[in-house]
């Protein structure tokens, strides 16, 4: 088949797959043998056949909420290759969030995995029929008397997929509030994730592990679609991916493909990595020494790697910005890292490199078949909002015509919302959002996010978020206190004591941390308040920090 003759949609490209790597594992969770492409077809036919059974037709919406696992990808291709539509719903939402996507979107069905039942039992939506548990496709209730799952059934009808008929409705987490319902066709996802392919070839030998819930756009083209395209095999954890719980899994599946956002690396450079180098005086002392620091960057990068199990070819950093210090780290020890932006609305990736090519700070360049502006440019620095035009872009949101005519411009743009500016090689960098930049007295743009980046290197900070009070600036700022007090021993002392010593150690790690990073930053970006926040930051899915939560 010629590259002009395939038709994107998820039935299509699964049927190009199972004629291809029929034989080769597809899902699996870590302790298991993966069942195969063939065996995958048989399940997404009778699950078909059972969602036929329970009255849904295509177009009408059908919710999975579950934690991930091989049934995941099962129940979403079963409900798409039906010409429904899937409402994929975070795992950590509320039990009233859950609800709005449930009664927004109408959905009929839901599938559900039993450590989430908790969150359904109260709720009663309206449109929903039929509620099945998705570890074995059991009934949990149905209108329809004789529901019954049987592993052997097929649909009775044919049914016929468009390129533009709605595949998926996601509910952004977001970082900004309400949730909105992002509906994304089959020729969205189907050509953003073989445009992924053409950024890192995969095939049938290929293992991911996936660590990032299928719910969300970014697992969900990149680490479901993607794979399925080259027939390689995808690993799913059973419990959350504490180090306990993935470090014996990376060592048995030895994964050469994997999809992260930036936390997860930054948690393992600062609480690892870092302290290894700056805890005894000799070697900190090298460590300031730029050739020396390269050295033992690249001696930590051959341990990092093999703690990886030693096969990562592409190691993905998706969904927020990554720490400078961290990338520069990754890319003087030579980890296989590639970063790239998307969002939701646009399926979601826009720009990437592969590792081969990455760009220190850098998105890379847009990716193929995708047009990427910057809207009214600043005259001086050249930044300005992200406009991106292409297959890729969302239909809009579901029954919001006015939030979609915001964000979509008559001619096909869509306005990201991110700001972002390009260098002479069309490599694009990211700025900040556009709603969260600051705008200082006398007019200059500051961003917050670059502001945090140099918080956050600073030891003892988890994480942190600049905001603006009265005119100033403000770093709400959360500490390991733990490691503060086994640094400073505090740990033995009667509580009495122990509290006033550490409640003035910390005042005295805040006064250091404001010069520290006010010595650092332009004068207009300084701050003049740094404030503890003695509870880690509700976050996303893609763990960026819901900023409007405390601005």
């Amino acid at each position: 088949m010629s590259k002009k003759e395939i038709t994107l949609t998820l039935p299509a490209l699964f049927n190009e797959t199972l004629i291809r790597c029929g034989k080769s594992g597809a899902y699996a969770f870590t302790d298991e043998i993966p069942i195969s492409f063939e065996e995958s077809a048989k399940r997404i036919k009778a699950v078909s056949a059972l969602l036929e059974s329970a009255g849904i037709k295509p177009g009408e919406k059908v919710a999975i909420l579950s934690s991930n696992m091989p049934n995941w990808a099962i129940s979403y291709f079963a409900i798409t290759f039906l010409g429904a539509v899937a409402v994929p719903i975070l795992p950590d939402f509320s039990a009233n969030e859950i609800l709005n996507v449930l009664e927004h979107s109408e959905a009929k069905a839901i599938f559900i995995s039993s450590g989430l039942l908790y969150k359904i039992e109260d709720l009663r939506p309206v449109n929903l029929e039929t509620a099945v548990h998705i570890e074995d496709f059991s009934l949990i209730f149905s209108v329809k008397d004789s529901l019954e799952f049987n592993p052997d059934a097929v649909s009775l009808s044919e049914y016929e997929v468009r390129e533009e008929d709605i595949a998926s409705i996601i509910y952004t987490s977001g970082t900004t509030g309400r949730s909105k319902g992002v509906m994304l066709t089959h020729r969205n996802i189907c050509f953003n994730a073989l445009k992924g392919k053409v950024i890192q070839p995969i095939d049938e030998n290929d293992r991911f592990l996936s660590v990032l819930p299928l719910s969300h756009t970014y697992e969900n083209t990149l680490g479901l679609i993607f794979p399925m395209l080259g027939g390689a095999c995808v690993y799913y954890l059973r419990k959350p991916p504490t180090p306990p719980v993935l470090l014996p899994a990376l060592e048995l599946i030895r994964p050469t493909v994997m999809l992260t956002v930036p936390l997860i690396i930054e948690k393992v450079y600062f609480n690892k990595i870092l302290p290894a180098f700056t805890d005894k005086f000799i070697i900190n002392l090298l460590y300031r020494i730029p050739p020396v620091r390269k050295k033992l960057h690249k001696v930590a990068g051959r341990k990092l790697y093999s703690t990886f199990g030693g096969k990562l070819k592409f190691f993905g950093i998706g969904g927020a910005k990554l720490n400078k210090t961290v990338e520069r780290f990754l890319l003087e020890a030579g980890f296989p890292y590639a970063i790239g932006y998307g969002i939701t609305e646009t399926a979601p990736l826009l720009a990437g490199a592969n590792p081969r090519n990455t760009v220190f700070d850098s998105t890379g360049p847009a990716i193929e078949g995708v047009e990427l502006k910057i809207h009214n440019p600043d005259p001086k620095t050249g930044e300005g909002e992200i406009w991106a035009r292409g297959p890729n872009v969302m239909k809009g949101y579901y029954k919001e015509p006015l939030m979609t005519e915001e964000v979509l411009t008559s001619d096909g743009w869509f306005r990201t919302g991110d700001l972002g500016v390009f260098d002479k090689n069309n490599n694009l960098y990211i700025k900040g959002r556009l709603k969260n930049m600051i705008v200082g007295a006398s007019g200059e743009n500051i961003y917050p996010e670059e502001i945090e980046s140099i918080i956050n290197n600073f030891r003892g900070v988890v994480e942190s978020l600049v905001i603006q009070q009265k005119g100033k600036l403000v770093a709400l700022v959360h500490l390991n206190m733990e490691e503060i007090e086994k640094k400073y021993h505090l740990i033995k002392q009667d509580m009495a004591g122990r509290a006033e010593k550490l409640e003035e150690k910390r005042q005295e790690i805040l006064n250091e941390l404001k010069h520290y990073v006010n010595s650092r930053v332009n004068k207009f970006s300084r701050i003049n308040l740094v404030v503890f926040q003695p509870s880690p930051f509700q976050k996303t899915a893609t763990l960026k920090i819901k900023r409007f939560l405390y601005t």
